[in-house]
C-alpha cells in the first residue's frame, strides 16, 4: 500500500512509512539504510571481505558509538556494506532515559509540525542522528554523498526472527554477488 500524500503549507508530503499502530519508543528493529542511488561510498567487497573506505570506517565507528549519544539504544549487531548499512537496534524503555529532543517551536505557526514531531519515536532519533553525523563527515570527502530519504525498518517480534536476522547480517558480506545482496 502506497503512503497517503498530505499537504503542509500547500505542498504535498508523503506520510510516514512507519507503522501507525506502534510508537517506536521501545522494542527491537531490523534497520536498513541505503545510500542514494545505491552508490558505493562505504567501500567494496574484495575476495569475500568488506574493505571499508574512510567513510565506511567512520560509519562503522559511528554505529558503535550510538549508545554513548542515545543511552536508551543498543546496537548489538550491524554490518556496513558498500552501499547500505544493516543493524539491529534495540530501544530500551525505562523512565530515566533522556527525552527525545524535539527541536520544533510550539508557537501558533508550527502547531502542525509539532504534531508531526510528537509522533517521532526514539528509533527515528537514533537513525536521524546517525545519518546526519555520517553525512557531515562524508561530505568532507565526497561532496555529493547522500542517503536515500527514508530507511527501512522491521519490528522484530520474537527470538526466532531475531536469530534469522542475525544470521542474515552475519552472512551479508559472504552472500554479496556482483553488487547485489540476497534478500532477507
Amino acid at each position: 500500500m502506497e503512503p497517503i500524500k498530505t499537504t503542509f503549507h500547500d505542498k504535498f508530503r508523503v506520510s510516514s512509512a512507519r507503522a501507525d499502530w506502534h510508537d517506536y519508543n521501545g522494542g527491537a528493529y531490523f534497520v536498513t539504510i541505503c545510500t542514494q542511488n545505491r552508490e558505493h561510498f562505504f567501500g567494496e567487497i574484495e575476495n569475500g571481505t568488506m574493505v571499508l573506505s574512510e567513510i565506511g570506517k567512520y560509519a562503522n565507528q559511528n554505529i558503535s558509538e550510538i549508545p554513548k549519544h542515545n543511552p536508551y539504544a543498543e546496537i548489538p549487531l550491524w554490518v556496513v556494506m558498500p552501499d547500505h548499512v544493516h543493524m539491529i537496534v534495540i530501544i530500551k524503555t525505562f523512565d530515566d532515559c533522556r527525552d527525545v529532543p524535539w527541536r520544533v517551536s510550539t508557537d501558533g505557526k508550527n502547531k502542525c509540525m509539532q504534531k508531526i514531531a510528537n509522533k517521532q519515536g526514539k528509533l527515528s532519533t537514533v537513525i536521524g542522528g546517525f545519518k546526519q553525523s555520517v553525512t557531515r563527515f562524508a561530505r568532507t570527502k565526497q561532496p555529493y554523498f547522500a542517503w536515500q530519504t527514508r530507511y527501512f525498518d522491521r519490528i522484530i517480534r520474537d527470538q526466532d526472527e531475531i536469530n534469522r536476522i542475525a544470521a542474515y547480517i552475519g552472512n551479508n558480506v559472504a552472500k554479496w554477488i556482483e553488487g547485489c545482496e540476497v534478500d532477507y
